[in-house]
């Protein structure tokens, strides 16, 4: 499915220039550094671009493509659409504006394009977008004006949907920078006039490559498919759905001309579909960070805190008890373990606040045996580390917790305070361990309730098919 646009053979680039400061030139210089395949520059006022030919119109191409990007003036699109399935395309990601966001001539012009299209067997991404990148074949066909990407964007297993042009780039480059997970696919798809979101629902449902779905959408084509595809796939889907008030609805309709359709029609259909449901972008990004690390939950039990601060571990449980988690009840047997590397004059009790034992043992000697306690019980579904991020020691020990979470298959959630250097450097070694990092204690709890509602869910469809 969309082979042609994911794996193309052949492809042109209708609007390059070699001017810096325009799109054109960055769609030829991005598609450069990772794309494999024949590539090839249009536009009459040019004899090459970065050392490619550079060709006239697409009918003067050698051979056959795949696939075109459009880049030129939105009333070019029905000649270009016949002149590329002429060369055998079989799809057009058209980046330009000017269309159904424009009012009605920009919506006639729009329609008249997909009936040109639908017609001669074309598919169209599009407009008003930001096309894609692939993490792992390190095809980029966009036209960002950053070269970060080739040594931020790693490969791994978060595929994005974003109905935005310049929001898409603006927040992958900060999900890159913040580093912490890879990526698979990310799509964005603008207007959606043909290509839309349940589509590549699909495709990404079926991508060996993907793990984790996280979309931003200002409406949903073919609602009732895509919510049969969420409720359906063990992969989980985590939703930003923007236009839910009257005035974020007009809003969507003057950005990409969708019509957003009431906000309790689509809480209700998320929360029945088992879609995951945020209301902030650095939620969606926090949420698909957290679900890209966290692949089995057996829900039933409670959560348990490891904390630095007594205030911190009350904040945790004031907050698990207004999502309806339960702080778990650790046995006996566990909080024996947890004692022997307490200070002799210090109980210990839940949450436990190990800071005092850090400060005689240092944290590798205490956080290692408490996680290993705490995971260990069968009354833990899943733990919230709190930690201090100090230049005093070494992160190794941070890797053998990641073991530990692998070893009993249970959701951690680590929030961290400290300052930099030293901040940055331990949050790195928690992800890279496995274990996802969040800047607030509420985000580490809402993350764990929606890690289990999902996993609970997903055993309840695959227990009652």
């Amino acid at each position: 499915m969309f082979e042609f646009f994911f794996n193309p053979d052949g492809v042109a680039i209708i609007g390059a220039t070699d001017s810096q400061l325009k799109g054109g030139f960055h769609l030829v210089r991005n598609a450069l550094a990772g794309y494999r395949g024949r590539l090839y520059p249009v536009n009459p006022r040019y004899k090459d671009i970065l050392g490619l030919p550079c060709y006239p119109d697409v009918q003067s191409i050698p051979g056959t493509i795949d696939m075109a990007v459009y880049f030129i003036p939105a009333k070019f699109l029905p000649d270009t659409i016949r002149a590329c399935a002429a060369k055998g395309a079989k799809g057009i990601i058209i980046q330009s504006a000017g269309f159904s966001e424009t009012g009605p001539e920009g919506r006639k012009l729009q329609e008249d394009s997909v009936a040109i299209a639908r017609s001669l067997g074309v598919r169209l991404w599009g407009p008003n977008c930001m096309g894609y990148l692939d993490g792992h074949s390190r095809n980029v066909f966009s036209f960002m004006y950053t070269d970060k990407w080739t040594t931020l964007m790693k490969p791994g297993n978060v595929s994005l949907i974003v109905q935005s042009g310049m929001l898409s780039a603006g927040f992958l480059l900060m999900m890159m920078e913040r580093g912490g997970m890879g990526f698979s696919k990310v799509c964005s798809i603008g207007n959606k006039c043909d290509v839309h979101e349940t589509e590549l629902l699909e495709l990404l449902i079926d991508d060996p490559h993907t793990g984790v779905i996280a979309c931003y959408l200002e409406s949903i084509m073919d609602g009732r498919r895509f919510m049969e595809l969420a409720r359906a796939t063990t992969k989980p889907v985590v939703v930003l759905k923007s236009g839910r008030s009257r005035s974020g609805a007009n809003a969507a309709m003057s950005h990409t001309a969708s019509l957003s359709g009431a906000a309790a029609v689509y809480d209700g259909a998320f929360r029945q579909a088992g879609v995951v449901q945020v209301f902030d972008m650095h939620e969606l990004m926090d949420m698909a960070r957290g679900f890209s690390k966290t692949d089995a939950c057996t829900p039933g039990g409670g959560t348990a805190v490891m904390t630095f601060s007594g205030g911190a571990g009350i904040v945790t449980v004031d907050l698990l008890e207004d999502r309806g988690l339960d702080l778990a009840a650790v046995s006996p047997a566990t909080m024996a373990e947890i004692k022997k590397v307490f200070p002799p004059w210090m109980e210990p009790a839940h949450p436990a606040d190990l800071w005092p034992a850090v400060e005689q043992k240092g944290a590798a000697r205490v956080y290692i045996p408490v996680a290993e306690a705490m995971l260990a019980d069968p009354a833990v579904d899943s733990l919230i580390i709190e930690t201090f991020a100090w230049a005093f020691g070494s992160t190794d020990y941070i890797t053998e917790i990641g073991a530990l979470k692998r070893k009993y298959r249970k959701p951690v959630a680590v929030w961290q305070v400290g300052s930099n250097p030293a901040y940055d450097q331990h949050r790195t070694a928690w992800e890279d361990a496995g274990l996802p990092v969040f800047e607030e204690i509420s985000r580490c709890v809402a993350f764990l309730s929606e890690v289990k509602y999902h996993f609970g869910k997903k055993d309840a469809l695959r227990i009652s098919s």
